[in-house]
């Protein structure tokens, strides 16, 4: 997800966007024991994208 997107959503989208990814970075965790991963960066792009969006919501929630 681009920062520009980020920007555009709202305090409620950017929690679904959060908890979405949660669970896609718990999905692929178990598909990396499994050796079923098919890119394994995806790991490391979903976390710094959660860190982006909380970044964010941070953000709007001070202002």
């Amino acid at each position: 997800m681009k920062k520009q997107e980020i920007k555009k959503l709202s305090k409620d989208q950017i929690v679904k966007s959060i908890d979405k990814l949660k669970k896609d970075l718990f999905n692929f965790r178990f598909q990396k024991i499994n050796s079923q991963i098919t890119n394994p960066s995806q790991i490391g792009e979903t976390k710094k994208t959660i860190a982006r969006l909380k970044t964010a919501l941070r953000g709007k929630l001070n202002a």
